[in-house]
């Protein structure tokens, strides 16, 4: 009897990112539904309509509750230099992976116009009415929920 599996990863993770793209059947080790943190360091950061976002330069945990809470990405400027940094809510990527990237769906003017940070002045993150203001922006559920 032959069993076929689908390799399709799901599309909503509940409460973290989603994963498209093909899996692997012969994929050794982690990834792509357990990686980890520094593997993904580094990754690009695309829109649905392919426009580069920049790349990811952080990711933040809340030690806490046991939960990734933020992607902290780094866009703009050039050679590294007049760089933001913006925090965007795990929930709100998607982990591509036949592209081996991210895609948030928010077009590049608005992440251009998001609430960023220099990245010598990190804001709190863990202040409640700024991880509001987070969320509300990306239009993302808390992930405390």
């Amino acid at each position: 009897m032959s069993m076929t599996s689908d390799t399709r990863a799901p599309e909503v993770q509940s409460g973290g990112a989603k994963i498209v793209g093909e899996l692997h059947s012969d994929h050794a080790g982690p990834g792509p539904h357990v990686m980890g943190a520094s593997t993904l360091k580094g990754d690009s950061v695309f829109n649905p309509a392919g426009a580069d976002l920049g790349h990811v330069e952080d990711i933040m945990l809340d030690v806490g509750r046991g939960k990734v809470a933020y992607a902290v990405l780094s866009f703009g400027g050039f050679l590294g230099m007049g760089n933001k940094l913006f925090a965007v809510p795990w929930s709100a990527l998607t982990l591509d992976t036949d592209r081996e990237c991210f895609i948030l769906d928010v077009p590049e003017d608005r992440l251009r116009n998001a609430p960023g940070f220099d990245p010598k002045s990190w804001p709190s993150m863990a202040d409640a009415r700024w991880q509001s203001d987070i969320d509300h922006y990306y239009g993302a559920r808390p992930y405390w929920e």
